[in-house]
């Protein structure tokens, strides 16, 4: 797949598949926007990957403010010269992220908001802000949203299940307005992903979970042209965990 002089942002890019897509895009020859919350991070990524002889630039964006995303696109207008791809991997979970376990009838408000702005709307966000840049490209432009197996299963971990199933609802759409444009959207829902070692117990089909690169491997071939006649779609790249959901109690 060649990606030359393409221009990517990726949020949520500090860790994880965000930060390693990041790199495969700029080894493929893409100009990246890292993007995350936290900036010290995705700036140590951007000068990793140009040691590397890859262009990329890391910026602050805040996915609860529509603001900071804004900015972060008019950066990459202003240095890259506009957008080609969006990939949203920015999200997770409320719970483990503030360390707040309680059951969802006592879960605290701030939990239920920061849960969905930042799964949901910072995805709806970030795809307003980047549309009008790539409505100006002749060859359109792919946005990727990164869904999750509880979408599929249910979880106790309620906000988060709900705003991933919202993922499916907002690719579709913008399917629909993108068309016009040649801008496709798609959805990838993980399984479990060794981003964790807890992720290796988590029972699938197959026996095992993805290794990291399956999944930021399958989400490139997405936003390459091979796969140019598909939009509107979720992917499912789970080891066939949805399939099993009876054996395995869903995780808080």
């Amino acid at each position: 797949m060649e990606f030359k002089d393409k221009r990517v942002i990726i949020s949520g890019a500090a860790l994880g598949m965000g930060n390693l897509i990041s790199r495969q895009f700029a080894a493929a020859g893409a100009k990246v926007l890292a993007c995350d919350v936290n900036l010290e991070a995705v700036e140590t990524l951007a000068a990793e990957i140009r040691a590397a002889g890859g262009t990329a630039l890391g910026v602050s964006a805040d996915v609860e403010s529509y603001d900071s995303i804004q900015n972060a696109v008019d950066t990459a207008v202003r240095e890259f010269g506009g957008v080609d791809i969006l990939v949203n991997f920015a999200g997770g979970a409320a719970t483990r992220t503030f360390q707040d376990f309680a059951p969802f009838w006592e879960r605290k408000p701030r939990l239920l908001e920061w849960g969905v702005n930042v799964n949901l709307r910072g995805a709806l966000y970030f795809a307003r802000a980047v549309f009008p840049e790539m409505m100006k490209n002749p060859g359109g432009g792919v946005i990727v949203g990164i869904g999750s197996i509880d979408s599929e299963t249910g979880t106790n971990n309620v906000e988060y299940g709900c705003s991933k199933t919202g993922i499916k609802g907002l690719i579709k759409s913008l399917a629909v307005v993108g068309a016009p444009y040649n801008i496709r959207a798609v959805c990838v829902i993980p399984g479990p992903v060794l981003t964790r070692a807890n992720m290796a117990s988590m029972p699938t089909l197959l026996g095992h979970a993805a290794e990291p690169n399956e999944l930021t491997d399958f989400v490139m071939y997405m936003c390459s042209d091979k796969a140019r006649s598909i939009t509107g779609s979720s992917h499912l790249v789970d080891s066939g965990r949805a399939c099993c959901a009876a054996l395995y109690k869903p995780a808080q």
